[in-house]
This record gives C-alpha cells, structure tokens and sequence, in this order.
C-alpha cells in the first residue's frame, strides 16, 4: 500500500474532482436519455430512517475502476461510506453504499458513547477476522475500530453496542471473553 505525501491528490483523483465542479454528471444523463434502458446503470437511494442512514445501490456494467470512481463520486458529494458491499458476476456490478452527510457523521464519531473493549495479545495472521466473527456471532455492533500493531502485538480498540444501538448485556462480554481469553481481552 502507498500513501501519498499531504497536500497531494492522484492525478485520477483531481479528474473526479474537476469533473464533479464541472457538472460532468448532468451531461451524461442528457447522453443516457437516448440508451437502451436495459444497459444504463441502475441507481437508488433510500432513507433508512430506524438506522439513520441512507442507503445507495447501483447496478452497472462492470469495468475497471467502478468501486474508486464510485466512492471517489460519493466524497466529492460530502458523504462518509459507514458500511458497503461490492459484488461482480462477469458483465454486471452490483454496490451498496450506506451513507451519511459528513458533517453529521463527524459530529456522532466523536459523540460515541458504547462500551471500549481493548485487546492486546501476539499478532498473528487472522487476528482481527476472528475477533470480528465473534462479535458478530454474539450479536455485537462495532461503531468505531482503533486497530494499531507494534513489536509484533496487536493494541486493538472497539467500541461496541448491541445491533440496535444498546448497551451491551455483561453476560455477552463473558462469553466473549471465554472465547477470546481473559488475559487478552
């Protein structure tokens, strides 16, 4: 993985974003008006109001590039990307994008309130996969992530609340902890 230096944008990033000031976006739907329906990409949006986000779907034609310009679009329109999923068969590509507007979703980062859970042990292959399905597996919502290695130990912090927002029922943690180990958790 490379990162870039501050202050330096990838030359195919500045195009997204020159396009997007540009209003790139309405000229192709006055090109698309013309098109077989059938070969047009499919876009929805919709509020989901009991999770408070909204959620953005989109079938297309797959290609190289879809998922970079797809999120490189939906940062440029001040949307945060809290959760998505990508699936490709051979032709077609099928995203789906739960979102929030940035500045509410800066302001509810810092806000959290839920239960910390810190693990430190040896850092291993697959660590954090097993840590994750085990929250899943006893119903556990991760809001925020710090994931962090060094020396060879993983320093890893979750905040958690059940899948509805919840605090978390202490008998969970338990067996959590039987699962993961006492020492490391």
């Amino acid at each position: 993985m490379t990162f870039s230096p501050p202050g330096f944008t990838y030359r195919e990033r500045r195009l997204h974003q020159i396009m997007f000031a540009d209003h790139d976006y309405q000229r192709v739907e006055r090109a698309e008006l013309g098109k077989d329906k059938s070969s047009r990409s499919h876009v929805t949006v919709l509020d989901c109001i009991e999770k408070d986000y909204t959620v953005i779907t989109m079938r297309s034609k797959d290609r190289p590039k879809l998922l970079f310009d797809t999120v490189c679009t939906l940062t440029d329109m001040q949307y945060v990307v809290f959760h998505g999923a990508v699936h490709t068969g051979r032709m077609e590509a099928y995203q789906e994008y739960y979102i929030r507007h940035c500045l509410e979703a800066a302001i509810e980062r810092r806000a959290f309130e839920g239960l910390k859970l810190e693990l430190y042990t040896e850092d291993r292959f697959g660590l954090l996969s097993d840590i994750t399905r085990v929250f899943k597996e006893t119903s556990l919502c991760i809001k925020i992530a710090k994931i962090s290695t060094e020396g060879g130990k993983a320093k890893d912090t979750f905040y958690v609340t059940d899948v509805i927002g919840n605090s978390v029922n202490p008998h969970i943690i338990d067996s959590i902890r039987q699962q993961i180990g006492h020492s490391i958790l």
